[in-house]
């Protein structure tokens, strides 16, 4: 037997036992027909789209480098005399979980590339996930049905927050200890409970010697199986409520076109992992991040100067900054808002804003649908508005949070930067709030200038009577369906005062403030071409054509516009053009 008859013989060998396991799983499971079925279900392809896959890889690779740091960091406050490799820090008395990590950046081969691949891979975590949300929030994808799978993410964002903030902390580093010491000043400034939550998170009074093992087992189990439940929970919900995808030609709510799980999708998600992995290696490698031989063991009698936590807990350290001294003294017992408002409210309350957004838009808009296609931002403008303005004052609070480092190099009066972000805070966000919706509706009117009129050549005529004009052309019929797919909202009326009979109506106060809320939300919303719209501005656009052509007739202004032919466009609804304008 030749080895090539060989080796074929062995390959249909393995064939076989597999298919025999497969279908031994099968007969006893049922799992060939469920299996099918999901390998051949279908994602839509859109850029936007790896932000969420960015996340779930770099939660992969946190996993992965993790278990590597776990086999060698020691997570015991007991103290030890350092005697490894760094020669500055060498005979100096520290924790057993300081010099563990000591021992990782410089004893231990790849070690310190583990560690840095393991903090940066955080941060992509972080950050991928954010601007995910945002996505997620700018074309309204959190719409019904998936209200419950935006809340998870909500979740996901907000234990990732805690799980960075405890992964930075660990190696008992003095930085990461000023961290601490804020955690706890927030955890003092809660009233009547506050110091009980102290004294047991820390065992104790500040530091303890239990906290950085209590710390180490909600790191490394606690936080991340409850975030392992939770990605499960959002992936089979994003099966199951099928995937989001951007109006076009053949996308309706009722069906998605792109490409099948099996083989196209997987591969290219299998080849996207690589290059997350690959990139993340590569930042591991090359960009320092978090030198904790720099900073020494922690002592509470001790800060770094300049001190900055991660970016994600940026903004609240801004907030910390800018807050005025306000404290109340009741029975006794002081409050501090300067601490307590900041620190504690600011994050309850954003995260219970976002989570109840969803049912705040639905109610105020009365659109109770299911939404499987997404909106372009500038055709929701009141969203996109609250969204920006949101983002500016994260912005402001990031800055705030590094006032220091801006006063010291920039040659500026760090208590000028403090007052001018204590009034910018609630100026600028309203300022970027109004510009964008206007800015939203300026596209939407530019928008429905292209449908009627074309696009611009930058090619100028002249007309017989000296006037000039500039030479529009037709836009792609799919662009055209792309700019009046979108959908024309109607505010809710509000109740009438009084019945057929001038019988007075019930109070009803919560449904007035309803309708005034919905008309502000849809005010100056521009409507789309209607059909009659189209045909008179394809008629004026030959016209002017023609005249141009045989070179009489005026030709300025719309005349020289050659508009959206009437076939393929005007000639019905495939496009998404109503037959009837918007109402008032």
């Amino acid at each position: 037997m030749s080895s090539s008859t060989a080796a074929r013989s062995k390959a249909g060998a393995a064939s076989r036992s597999t298919a025999g396991v497969v279908t031994w799983l099968d007969e006893r499971l049922g799992i060939g027909a469920l299996t099918k079925k999901q390998l051949r279900k279908v994602f839509p392809d859109h850029w936007s789209f790896m932000l969420g896959e960015i996340a779930l890889w770099s939660f992969v690779i946190l996993l992965l480098t993790g278990t590597f740091l776990s086999f060698w960091f020691k997570p015991s406050m007991a103290e030890v005399e350092y005697m490894g490799s760094y020669a500055n820090l060498r005979g100096l008395h520290m924790s057993e979980a300081y010099a563990s990590t000591l021992d990782l950046s410089f004893d231990v081969r790849g070690g310190l590339l583990m560690r840095q691949m393991h903090h940066w891979s955080a941060n992509l975590f972080l950050a991928s996930m954010t601007i995910h949300m945002l996505r997620v929030f700018f074309t309204g994808a959190f719409r019904k049905p998936r209200e419950l799978n935006w809340m998870i993410g909500l979740a996901l964002l907000m234990l990732g927050i805690i799980e960075g903030f405890a992964g930075y902390s660990l190696p008992d580093d003095l930085l990461s200890g000023t961290g601490l010491r804020i955690a706890q000043g927030l955890m003092l400034s809660i009233p009547v409970v506050g110091s009980y939550i102290s004294f047991f998170v820390f065992g104790g009074e500040f530091p303890g010697d239990d906290f950085i093992p209590r710390l180490y087992t909600v790191h490394v189990l606690l936080v991340p199986g409850i975030l392992l439940a939770l990605i499960t929970a959002h992936m089979l919900l994003l099966v199951y409520h099928k995937h989001t995808q951007f109006p076009g030609p053949g996308r309706t709510n009722n069906n998605v076109v792109g490409f099948p799980l099996m083989p196209v999708y997987m591969a290219k998600a299998g080849g996207f992992f690589f290059i997350v992995f690959g990139v993340t290696a590569l930042m591991g490698g090359l960009l320092q991040i978090n030198p904790i031989w720099m900073y020494g063991p922690y002592n509470p009698a001790e800060v770094t100067a300049g001190s900055q936590p991660d970016w994600y807990m940026g903004w609240l350290e801004g907030g910390l900054r800018i807050m005025p001294n306000w404290e109340t003294n009741l029975w006794g017992y002081t409050l501090s808002w300067n601490v307590l408002i900041p620190g504690v409210l600011l994050l309850g309350v954003l995260f219970a804003l976002l989570a109840f957004y969803p049912f705040i838009e639905r109610w105020i808009t009365g659109d109770d649908r299911e939404h499987h296609l997404l909106e372009r931002p500038r055709n929701a403008p009141t969203r996109t508005a609250f969204g920006v303005a949101g983002m500016t004052a994260y912005a402001l609070l990031w800055i705030a949070g590094g006032n220091d480092i801006l006063a010291y190099e920039f040659g500026l009066s760090l208590n000028a930067i403090t007052y001018f972000m204590r009034v910018a805070i609630f100026v600028v966000p309203v300022l970027a709030f109004i510009i964008t919706r206007r800015w939203c509706l300026s596209l939407q009117r530019h928008d429905r200038e292209v449908v009627l009129h074309g696009y611009e050549t930058g090619v100028i005529v002249r007309s017989p009577d000296g006037s000039y004009a500039e030479i529009h052309r037709p836009i792609n019929p799919v662009r055209a369906y792309e700019l009046t797919m979108h959908e024309q909202h109607t505010p809710v009326e509000a109740p009438a005062a009084s019945d057929a009979n001038g019988v007075p109506a019930p109070a009803q106060g919560k449904e007035r403030l309803r309708s005034r809320l919905s008309h502000f939300w849809y005010a100056d919303d521009v409507s789309k071409p209607t059909k009659e719209e189209l045909e008179a501005a394809a008629h004026h656009a030959t016209n002017g054509s023609h005249a141009l052509e045989d070179g009489h007739g005026p030709a300025s202004g719309n005349g020289a516009h050659l508009g959206i032919e009437t076939s393929g466009i005007v000639g019905g609804q495939d496009f998404g053009l109503e037959q009837k304008p918007k109402a008032p």
